[in-house]
């Protein structure tokens, strides 16, 4: 009876473990496949590695490397989170879907090309003198494992930079009152004073007038224009910006005669000295009751008229630049080429500008270390304030009732990060040869690159800058930022800029990338 008690308990037993043995396990999860880019088999394109939600814990930066632009050109545009653009719209030039991805994401590529501080040679450029173009990814420039982290001290988040950027509304007024009363009492006394300049008139451009001025109100840009008459244009150089100017007709008692040259030129030296000499007096006359004006000692080659108003810390600074009016004529040829805002602000908008009159303002045009007299070079000033003013692809842009975009904060950002360069190194590594016209040109381009105003949403602030820099870094690895208007002039060529100057500047860009820029704590 035991044993057979025994041998039914043992049967159980085998039973009960066949059973557990036999039941199926759960499935394990799969992981899901990205698309491949362009919609091609995912063996194609390789895989992208997952983009950690940006209220995790970032991933390490790595301070000595970043990912070049120009590798992940090649190797195929990250997908943004929004999902693709269809080909061919919005996209950078050899893209096919490329668009800025949400705010933080970082978007991997398996064996991707690390952009090294201090890395050996690119790639050459590209015998077509195109602008460099870059992948409208997310992809941060530094992402390894031995670095600093995003999320350290020093971090500073970009919406936060910019509310220190922000000009006070009171200081504003305050400045700006100023420099109108100082503007009308000159272009008053110029009137009575010169019969050469009586048809002065005023014309508000920089980064003031952009809406683009950074940290304080202590700069502004003013031209004091002149309608000039029909003039024919001698090109002097290869650079296609600057010209000597004759007169097609000059009837007697013309008010330019006493600046015409023995060769039918206008003299652009006799000009602004000319008209230096009469603000001078003007401000000599000024008591100092009604505010305390000084006139800066003339820089070689510049054409503006330095003023200042005040004493420092609060002293305000006021170039004026003499510039003649053209109209009723139109573009040099130089200009053909430029311009290319069709695919951003449309065609009409294109058109209207270059029914626009054009502005020649008295700088000397460089023939090696050697400067040209009495040369002009040609001013957009008034189309630049005008599509940095109204900057969308759609007309609602940055509306009360519209979507907000981020493309002027990219630009005042990378103006404050060039800022802050030269504060912390001064010009001894030659940063004194960047300006901010440098940050303008670069984020024209831009626009073009990305003209849709879905690309530089303000949620993808961190990533839409992190493009800009990208071409802007390409730009100087390139030596090539072609001028908006004038493509055939090379702003970073090596006549301008050298070599040692523009690699400095791109190791230190890298840095600040690579370490989430702690310059940006710096106080100016």
């Amino acid at each position: 009876m035991g044993d057979q008690c025994a041998g039914a308990r043992r049967a159980r037993g085998s039973s009960k473990g066949a059973s557990q043995s036999s039941a199926p396990e759960p499935p394990r999860r799969q992981r899901a496949r990205p698309p491949a880019r362009g919609g091609g088999s995912a063996g194609a394109a390789g895989e992208r590695a997952k983009a950690p939600n940006p209220r995790d814990s970032p991933p390490p930066i790595d301070p000595h490397g970043a990912t070049s632009a120009r590798s992940r050109a090649a190797n195929g545009p990250a997908l943004s989170e929004r999902g693709c653009v269809p080909k061919g719209k919005g996209s950078a030039p050899g893209e096919g879907n490329a668009v800025p991805s949400r705010q933080g994401a970082v978007l991997t590529r398996k064996g991707s090309a690390r952009r090294e501080r201090g890395a050996g040679p690119r790639p050459k450029a590209s015998a077509s003198r195109e602008p460099p173009a870059v992948a409208a990814s997310c992809c941060t420039r530094a992402e390894s494992s031995g670095g600093v982290k995003s999320g350290a001290v020093g971090a500073r988040p970009l919406r936060d930079v910019l509310k220190t950027l922000s000009l006070g509304r009171q200081d504003t007024s305050e400045a700006s009152e100023r420099v109108n009363q100082l503007i009308r009492a000159l272009v008053s006394a110029i009137r009575a004073r010169e019969s050469s300049f009586c048809s002065v008139d005023i014309l508000g451009t920089g980064s003031y007038y952009e809406h683009v001025k950074i940290s304080a109100p202590n700069e502004f840009d003013i031209m004091f224009t002149m309608p000039a008459p029909r003039v024919e244009l001698e090109q002097c150089d290869g650079s296609g910006a600057f010209y000597y100017v004759r007169l097609k007709r000059n009837p007697q008692g013309n008010n330019l005669d006493k600046f015409i040259q023995e060769d039918g030129t206008l003299a652009a030296c006799k000009m602004l000295f000319a008209m230096r000499n009469i603000i001078k007096e003007i401000v000599k006359s000024m008591t100092r009751t009604e505010m305390k004006v000084t006139v800066d000692k003339k820089k070689a080659g510049s054409p503006a008229i330095t003023l200042r108003i005040g004493n420092p810390p609060m002293e305000i600074s006021v170039d004026i630049i003499l510039a003649l009016e053209v109209r009723s004529q139109s573009w040099p040829a130089s200009t053909q080429d430029g311009l290319k805002i069709e695919k951003w602000l449309g065609s009409k908008v294109k058109q209207e500008y270059k029914w626009k009159p054009i502005y020649l303002v008295p700088k000397h045009a460089k023939d090696g270390r050697v400067l040209k007299e009495d040369t002009w070079r040609l001013s957009f000033s008034h189309i630049e304030k005008d599509m940095i003013k109204n900057h969308g692809n759609t007309k609602t842009c940055c509306e009360s009732k519209g979507v907000k975009c981020c493309r002027k904060n990219c630009l005042k950002l990378l103006k404050h990060l060039l800022d802050q360069l030269k504060t912390k190194h001064g010009n001894r590594r030659g940063l004194d040869k960047f300006c901010s016209y440098h940050a303008k040109t670069a984020f024209f381009q831009a626009c073009v690159l990305w003209p849709d105003d879905k690309q530089w949403l303000f949620t993808d602030l961190e990533s839409c800058f992190q493009n800009f820099l990208d071409y802007f870094l390409d730009c100087l690895d390139n030596a090539y930022l072609p001028h908006f208007f004038i493509p055939t002039h090379n702003l970073f060529s090596r006549q301008l800029i050298d070599k040692a100057s523009s690699d400095f500047l791109s190791k230190e860009i890298k840095y600040e990338i690579n370490n989430r820029f702690p310059i940006f704590e710096l106080q100016n």
